[in-house]
C-alpha cells in the first residue's frame, strides 16, 4: 500500500509542471525559470541522499561524459518543455510530448538496430491517425505544439542514447547531471535577466491566496522534478520498471490536463481529446510492447518529466 501511495504522489508531482510554469504568471524568463529549477532539484536530490544514507555525494568521474551528455539533454528538454507550458494549454503540452515512445521506437530502430516489429509500424500509425486529430497546427498553437513535440524527440534522443552505451543512471548520477543541467542554463540569468522572483501575486482561483513568484519556481525544482526522481528510486524497489512506465505514460498526462482544467480553467477542443486518447492509447500500447522481456530493468531516473517525464 505505502508503494502505491508513493507512486501516486510521484506521478502528481511529475504534472505539477505546467501547473507550477503557469503560476508564476510570466514573472520569470521561461529559461531563467528552468535554470531556477534545475539548481533546486540537484541541491534538493543531493540533500536528499545524505540524509536517507549520510553519504557524501560522490562526484561521478568514472561517468563524467555520460554524466554531462545527459545533463545537457535534460537543460535541453526542461527548457523547452517549460517553453510549451508557457505557450499551451497544459494539456496540448503533455499530450504532444507523449509521443516520446515512438521517437524512442524510431530513433532505436535507425540508429541502435533495434529491431522493429510488424506490430509496431500499426501503433505507430494509429498515432499518427491521433496527431492528425488532435490537430497541432491548429486553435492557434502552432509554436506550442511543435515545441512539445520537440521535448518528445529530445528525450527520445537521450533514452537511445542511454541504451546504445548501455547506462542506468544512479541517483548519484542524475543529481551531478541535474547541476550540469543548472549550470548550461545559468547563462539566462545574463542573457534574460533574473526576473521578479520576490514578486508577490494574488491568485484568485486559488482562493485570493498570495505567495512570491519564486515559491512556484522551488515548487518546479523541488517537488515536479527533485521529489520525483528521489520517490522513484525508492518505488523501484518494490515495482518493476514496466509496472511504472505504463501507468505513467496515461496517469500524468491525464492528471496534468486535470489539473489545467481546475485550476486555470483550461478546457481541450473535441479533437485535441480523441486525438489525444488515440495518441495516450498508442503510446501505451507501444511501450508495453517494447518493455516486453524486460520488466525487471531500471526505469532511467530522467524519464520523469524532463514526461517528467522527467532521459
Amino acid at each position: 500500500m505505502k508503494t502505491f501511495l508513493l507512486l501516486a504522489l510521484i506521478t502528481v508531482s511529475e504534472a505539477t509542471i505546467g501547473v507550477f510554469v503557469k503560476l508564476t504568471n510570466g514573472q520569470i524568463p521561461i529559461h531563467t525559470l528552468t535554470f531556477y529549477a534545475m539548481g533546486s532539484a540537484a541541491l534538493f536530490l543531493f540533500g536528499a541522499r545524505w540524509i536517507a544514507t549520510r553519504r557524501t555525494p560522490r562526484f561521478p568521474k568514472q561517468n563524467l561524459r555520460d554524466t554531462v551528455v545527459i545533463g545537457v539533454l535534460i537543460a535541453a528538454q526542461g527548457g523547452l518543455f517549460n517553453f510549451a507550458m508557457s505557450l499551451v494549454p497544459i494539456a496540448n503540452a503533455v499530450i504532444f510530448w507523449s509521443v516520446a515512445p515512438f521517437f524512442v521506437f524510431l530513433f532505436s530502430w535507425f540508429f541502435v538496430g533495434e529491431k522493429a516489429q510488424p506490430t509496431y509500424f500499426a501503433i505507430f500509425g494509429l498515432a499518427l491517425i491521433g496527431i492528425l486529430l488532435a490537430n497541432p497546427l491548429g486553435e492557434g498553437h502552432l509554436l506550442g505544439n511543435a515545441v512539445a513535440l520537440a521535448t518528445g524527440a529530445i528525450y527520445a534522443a537521450m533514452v537511445t542514447y542511454m541504451r546504445h552505451e548501455g547506462l542506468t543512471e544512479t541517483g548519484n548520477d542524475i543529481a551531478w547531471s541535474l547541476l550540469t543541467a543548472a549550470l548550461m542554463l545559468s547563462p539566462a540569468l545574463l542573457l534574460f535577466g533574473t526576473g521578479a522572483p520576490l514578486e508577490w501575486l494574488a491568485y484568485p482561483r486559488l482562493g485570493g491566496f498570495e505567495a512570491p513568484v519564486i515559491l512556484w519556481a522551488l515548487g518546479l525544482g523541488v517537488i515536479s522534478t527533485g521529489f520525483a526522481y528521489f520517490g522513484l528510486s525508492i518505488v523501484l524497489r518494490s515495482i518493476t520498471a514496466n509496472v511504472y512506465s505504463l501507468v505513467d505514460i496515461i496517469v500524468s498526462p491525464v492528471v496534468a490536463a486535470t489539473l489545467g482544467w481546475l485550476i486555470f480553467e483550461e478546457i481541450p477542443g473535441s479533437r485535441m481529446i480523441a486525438g489525444g486518447s488515440l495518441m495516450l492509447a498508442a503510446g501505451f500500447w507501444l511501450t508495453r510492447k517494447m518493455s516486453r522481456g524486460k520488466e525487471h530493468e531500471p526505469v532511467h531516473p530522467c524519464h520523469i518529466n524532463y514526461h517528467a517525464r522527467s532521459c
